[in-house]
């Protein structure tokens, strides 16, 4: 955020160096990057933490400066004379997203005469990097750099119908916006369009149809509030960030949409002339006080390490805009102001005393009670979860925990009750409440093959909500994962997840049938006699479903489960300095006879010198019996006190053939 040294003037006496304030401001939080002449005027470059939009205007930081040097800010009182008709006679505004939308302000202002704007505003504008353009929109730029508030200008003749409709596209819609450019638009953007057509990518950039020209006359002012989340994905999509869009992307004073509407009117009634109607066209949902937060004295000496005079807690607290609605000499109750969405607790106060009064103040060797924490059982197994998925390739993501009717029954292995409806969808269309995350992981998979991404391994872990009739739902913690690779690579990498937690129970599978899976690739994972997971390949239809291009393997694992059975006590084995010895088996089994039996035998009796057990391949041919199948695998011996002889791998190899043949008819091909 670059900040004009003379423009802050307007606002708070600046009776120190600009050395001194660029050190203090550095101090508080407002890191200073550089600063450079401009004429007569200094623009100095403030880095702004995500966590402040506040301090995205000169008035933001004119309350900073104020605090540090205890003087007083002044506020532009932005009182603009309506002397118009009523604005409801000269234009109409509807909300058809509120989620995109909350609120949207209008006001109309009638004879106005475009032009070049004075010098002091050219002047103003220059010194923080921005191009004049015309009186008109150069006002709207200021107040954003006044106030943090975008504003934008419409053509009121230009409008369709003098109507503003807040709205998403319509299928296949464009927009050509101010910057000539034609930009394809999706469901999930917010448009601001007339009677007729878009006019404008909301909260990003206005279109060209109604954009302020030297023939403009009749204005309407828009101040709004548009939803953070949607305007980041809008700029990412469309690659077009904007000033406005950078503050809507965090966030805008509630409370400050109409002031920055009126102060803009106000400076254009008195640089372009005009009549300003009446009134106000204001929709959407008012703006509410934050709760009240109490701050108990003691509390900042225990956190800070130093006491800070109640006195000068007040004080530094009102300077901030931050009113106290009572105190006593043990607390104070204060309730932040609406353009500070970042306070909402009672350390959140105690640092805006300890940057504001100097963190240069804190000794460095004072004494801070600090206590030791362990991490929980559930956080050390997902540690190991999350460390052997993503060194098997799989990235992390989150998605969200509502989704569409279809999407619920298409999936659903833990649960045949109807899904938990929700009341205020996020995404249109998502409806209830997920029963399991492959949905979800599907969805997100699709997204990523539609731009080509080579490599789509994903896996989330979150809650799912399985109904209970009219009880509370049960919220498990799933494990779900997404691959392009196929249903053995998947199911080994459950295994080496087993395996990382040392869980000694046997893991087997058992068919089993799902819509949305292949019936000869779909399992339900078991743990000794417990199902704990389902393993899968989705089939033609599901793919259809999903609109994949390719098969795709799901697996979803409930956690509590390995949380039972997980031995976190680490295990270090020596490696053994001598060399291994090899064989291989080739067992004729019954058709019934699984992989996991044969594997689960071996390795309960091939005896302390196995080390490696690896499938190879399963045949069927004329040769074998009817109802009979060959598996072939690799059996690997070592030793750690010496190097194998003949005799003693042939004797390991006996032992593990009879118990085959004991416990699962097994017997050696020839």
């Amino acid at each position: 955020m670059i900040i004009s040294w003379n423009w802050l003037k307007q606002y708070v006496a600046l009776d120190m160096s600009r050395e001194t304030l660029e050190d203090r401001l550095t101090m508080s939080g407002l890191n200073h990057e550089e600063s450079e002449q401009k004429a007569d005027d200094w623009a100095i470059d403030l880095e702004v933490t995500n966590n402040r939009p506040d301090c995205l205007g000169h008035l933001g930081v004119a309350r900073e400066v104020a605090a540090l040097f205890d003087q007083e800010v002044k506020l532009p009182k932005a009182e603009p004379k309506a002397s118009g008709p009523p604005v409801e006679k000269l234009a109409a505004v509807e909300i058809k997203a509120k989620d995109l939308c909350s609120r949207y302000t209008a006001r109309v202002i009638q004879g106005v005469k475009v032009g070049p704007s004075p010098d002091w505003l050219v002047d103003r504008l220059a010194t923080v990097g921005l191009n004049s353009v015309n009186n008109i929109v150069d006002i709207t730029n200021y107040v954003m750099l006044e106030c943090g508030q975008p504003l934008h200008a419409f053509d009121l003749d230009q409008l369709a119908d003098n109507k503003i409709i807040v709205r998403r596209p319509l299928k296949d819609e464009k927009l050509e916006a101010i910057n000539h450019n034609v930009y394809d638009l999706t469901s999930e953007m917010c448009i601001i369009a007339d009677g007729k057509q878009a006019t404008g990518i909301g909260g990003v950039m206005g279109g060209i149809q109604s954009e302020v020209t030297d023939v403009t006359v009749n204005l309407l002012i828009e101040s709004a509030e548009f939803d953070p989340v949607s305007i980041r994905q809008t700029v990412l999509d469309l690659g077009l960030p904007s000033d406005a869009s950078y503050r809507f992307e965090r966030g805008v004073d509630s409370q400050g949409i109409d002031w920055a509407s009126r102060r803009c009117c106000e400076l254009i009634l008195e640089i372009a002339g005009g009549t300003l109607a009446s009134g106000v066209i204001d929709v959407g949902e008012q703006p509410k006080e934050a709760e009240p937060i109490t701050l108990r004295f003691p509390q900042i000496e225990r956190i800070l390490g130093i006491p800070v005079p109640a006195g000068e807690v007040e004080r530094i607290l009102s300077t901030l805009g931050i009113s106290i609605r009572e105190s006593n000499e043990e607390e104070l109750v204060a309730v932040p102001p609406s353009f500070r969405n970042d306070l909402t607790r009672e350390a959140d106060l105690i640092e805006e005393v300890a940057r504001i009064y100097g963190y240069d103040k804190i000794p460095e060797d004072v004494i801070v009670p600090m206590a030791p924490s362990s991490q929980t059982r559930i956080d050390r197994v997902l540690e190991v979860v999350r460390s052997v998925l993503t060194g098997n390739g799989f990235d992390e993501v989150l998605t969200h925990s509502a989704v569409t009717e279809k999407q619920n029954e298409s999936f659903s292995p833990w649960s045949e009750e109807a899904p938990i409806q929700t009341l205020q969808t996020v995404i249109q269309g998502t409806n209830s409440l997920r029963r399991s995350l492959v949905p979800s992981l599907l969805l997100t998979r699709q997204k990523n093959e539609a731009v080509s991404n080579p490599r789509i391994e994903l896996f989330e872990i979150a809650h799912v909500y399985l109904p209970q009739g009219k009880e509370l739902p049960l919220e498990p913690i799933m494990i779900s994962c997404c691959s392009g690779e196929d249903f053995f690579l998947m199911k080994g990498t459950i295994e080496t997840l087993l395996d990382a937690l040392q869980i000694s129970k046997p893991f087997s599978v058992k068919q089993e049938k799902h819509t949305l899976l292949d019936d000869e690739k779909s399992v339900g994972l078991y743990l000794g006699e417990t199902r704990f997971g389902v393993l899968g390949e989705t089939s033609r239809a599901g793919g259809k479903q999903y609109k994949l291009s390719k098969t795709a393997t799901i697996a979803e694992i409930q956690l509590d489960p390995l949380l039972v059975e997980a031995n976190l006590q680490p295990l270090v084995t020596s490696l053994s300095i001598y060399p291994p010895s090899s064989r291989d088996f080739n067992f004729v089994v019954e058709e019934a006879v699984q992989w996991s039996a044969l594997k689960q035998c071996i390795e309960e009796n091939a005896g302390p010198l196995l080390e490696t057990l690896h499938f190879q391949e399963i045949y069927r041919s004329k040769q074998l019996d009817e109802g009979k199948k060959s598996m072939l695998l690799t059996v690997q011996f070592r030793s750690s006190e010496g190097t194998l002889t003949g005799e003693q791998v042939d004797q390991a190899s006996e032992q593990l053939v009879t118990a085959c043949q004991k416990q699962l008819g097994a017997t050696l091909r020839g």
